[in-house]
């Protein structure tokens, strides 16, 4: 920046608008009081009083400007004239010429705290400025000046000072003002600048003011400004990060409560952690050994610390791996985050520590996936037969019915794996109640098992006697696997005995809808039709349900009522439905309600009551699965001599059946 600035004050491209950003205290103003001094210089570039563009300090012009009292010079504080009255003012003085000097400059110190009316104010002026005027804005947000005024102005971004440079500057002013400073001192004193020149100075002056006095010298040293700025040592970090690589929680909880016993503000502890877990961090991707090797070149540019704290820093940073503190530094983070609104900051603080103990117990996601065998998924490898998976949940723990070879076929939970498996939700049942547009599947783990001998028909299934409901105890899952062409398809099935549930206290009383769902669709005696057998309760129901799948957008009714149970008895029919009374209501809605009563009276169906009952159907009066499509998957799964010995051993009927083969 300061050599493209020179180099335009000596080209003489001088530019009518200058937007100066960056760090706070790293110079910004200064520049532009500088670069003030440089166009209104008396003496030209090039004579023996200033041979570079650089100002020559000593003409009238130069020293008034330094002292902050020239004519042509006006300097405004935006943060307070941030109104569109005073950048009128500011606008119409600008039409004047400088009383004296070359150029009248306008320097707006924190100028993104001017309002957006202001700055289209100041807009016209900056787009056509008078040949006499420039102004130089500094700002620490640059991107809160609207970007119409940055396009007219040149914008130059300010870096932060760096550490080794702060520190040169504090060891010359320590020596000018006749301080005593050892180097661990200074160091914390740049650090704490924290990049920001003037912040440093102000720390330094704030020491040299408290510090003690010898023969007439003031003596700073590391402890009196750790003091004075209410700071830790980092040795303290480097013991708690110790105790979390040991697995001490007690040591991290009592180190913490020794420092906020000492009047530590936890806020302020979690920053200085922050930082030091940054540190480490660095020190660990630039590989800073524990002696401090390494930390030359781009490994002491990330680090802009002492020797003493890089060696620190690399000696925390070989306990851990990069990935372990990469987490430490986003638990310390949150932690700090949340003790700016929490109000018990001290628990909050002790939590964080904890937490780092916590992730040390945790296993890499890489060890674990290094546990299971290579090519245990799902897709064998060449030589080798793919295993067709068929598994089935049932209500009753299972048995093995073969032996010899076919053994091997038949996989059987043992009673231990059983009970390790986490309960079922008792919510489950009624999930699956509400749900009327499909049946919750519950998946259960597939077993892939090679077949390296041939498949041998299995022989008929013996007779086995079903168990009682009360032998039902705990679920238990079969897998069986076959390799012919059902493929690989997981069925689930129930026994037919775990829906002897307690009654639902919607079934108590039957309610119908309403008075006008309850009504005849006409007059049983005006007819005088019988019902035959073409009225039977499965004839109706399949008549409702092509009705509805042939209307537009009545899927979900259909399936309510296939789901169903149809009763006809003398003068009504009653549907007694799965849903809810609230569910009902709006599933079997008016349109639904019309296209089954004209679907009815098509059929030839008489003056019957048509009654929709809420509630859940019990075991007594279950209904019979639907017949499967012929040539459906759920077919070739019940034609199986696998399913069909499952439903012989258990009891069992095939609710659902899901096709796991691939597309091809």
């Amino acid at each position: 920046m300061t050599v493209t600035l020179m180099n335009a004050l000596t080209q003489g491209r001088i530019a009518h608008g200058y937007i100066f950003s960056g760090h706070r205290g790293i110079g910004k103003t200064t520049i532009a009081r500088i670069l003030a001094m440089a166009l209104n210089c008396r003496n030209a570039i090039g004579s023996p009083m200033r041979p570079t563009a650089e100002p020559c300090e000593v003409c009238d012009s130069c020293t008034e400007i330094k002292a902050g009292n020239a004519v042509d010079v006006i300097e405004i504080d935006a943060a307070t004239n941030r109104g569109i009255d005073e950048i009128r003012e500011l606008r119409d003085a600008a039409r004047y010429r400088p009383a004296r000097d070359k150029y009248k400059i306008y320097i707006l110190d924190e100028a993104h705290q001017i309002t957006d009316a202001a700055f289209n104010a100041l807009l016209k002026t900056l787009e056509e400025p008078p040949d006499h005027i420039v102004f130089m804005m500094a700002t620490t947000q640059p991107e809160d000046i609207p970007q119409t005024v940055r396009s007219r102005c040149q914008h130059f971004s300010f870096h932060a000072v760096k550490l080794v440079d702060i520190l040169g500057e504090l060891r010359g002013i320590a020596e000018r003002e006749g301080v005593d400073a050892d180097e661990a001192a200074l160091s914390l004193l740049a650090e704490a600048g924290d990049g920001s020149m003037r912040d440093a100075l102000s720390i330094m002056d704030q020491a040299i003011a408290s510090a003690p006095v010898e023969d007439g010298r003031a003596r700073l040293d590391a402890g009196q400004i750790r003091e004075l700025m209410g700071t830790v040592p980092n040795a303290v970090f480097e013991r708690i990060l110790e105790a979390v690589d040991g697995n001490r929680s007690a040591e991290v909880i009592t180190v913490a409560n020794q420092l906020l016993d000492a009047g530590n503000s936890p806020a302020q502890l979690a920053r200085q952690f922050v930082r030091y877990l940054r540190n480490t961090v660095i020190a660990k991707i630039a590989g800073i050994g524990v002696d401090g090797a390494g930390a030359d070149g781009v490994a002491g540019e990330l680090l802009q610390i002492s020797a003493d704290e890089q060696r620190r820093a690399g000696r925390s940073a070989a306990l851990f791996s990069e990935e372990e503190l990469t987490r430490f530094l986003q638990v310390m983070l949150r932690t700090f985050d949340e003790l700016g609104y929490r109000q018990e900051q001290r628990f909050h603080f002790e939590l964080g520590l904890l937490k780092l103990v916590h992730l040390r117990r945790l296993l890499p996601i890489e060890e674990v996936l290094s546990q299971f065998p290579v090519g245990g998924g799902s897709r064998p490898g060449p030589g080798v037969a793919t295993a067709r998976t068929l598994s089935t949940s049932v209500g009753t723990p299972p048995r093995n019915p073969v032996s010899g070879a076919a053994t091997a076929r038949v996989l059987e939970t043992s009673a231990a794996a059983a009970s390790a498996r986490p309960a079922f939700s008792p919510f489950e049942r009624d999930q699956n109640r509400n749900r009327f547009d499909e049946r919750a599947v519950v998946a259960s783990p597939v077993a892939v098992v090679p077949v390296t001998a041939p498949v041998v028909p299995m022989a008929a299934p013996t007779p086995v006697p079903v168990p009682t409901l009360a032998q039902v105890t705990t679920p238990a899952e079969t897998v069986l696997t076959d390799g012919d062409a059902i493929g690989a398809a997981l069925v689930e099935t129930e026994d037919r005995a775990e829906t002897a549930d307690v009654p639902s206290p919607l079934m108590e009383k039957p309610t119908e809808m309403s008075a006008e769902r309850a009504d005849p669709v006409e007059s049983a005696s005006s007819t005088g039709m019988q019902l035959t057998s073409l009225h039977s309760a499965e004839e109706l129901q399949r008549v409702a349900v092509d009705a509805l799948l042939a209307a537009k957008n009545q899927a979900t009714p259909a399936d309510a009522l296939a789901d169903a149970e149809w009763t006809v008895t003398e003068g009504e029919i009653r549907v007694q439905t799965e849903l809810s009374k609230t569910m009902l209501s709006m599933v079997i809605n008016a349109e639904a309600e019309k296209l089954i009563r004209a679907a009815l009276r098509d059929a030839g169906v008489g003056a019957l009551k048509l009654m929709f009952l809420p509630g859940v159907k019990n075991a007594a009066n279950a209904k019979k699965p639907r017949a499967a499509k012929s040539g459906s998957v759920q077919a070739k799964a019940l034609e199986h001599p696998i399913v069909q010995r499952a439903q012989t051993l258990f009891n069992a009927e095939v609710r659902n059946v899901i096709d796991l083969r691939d597309n091809d």
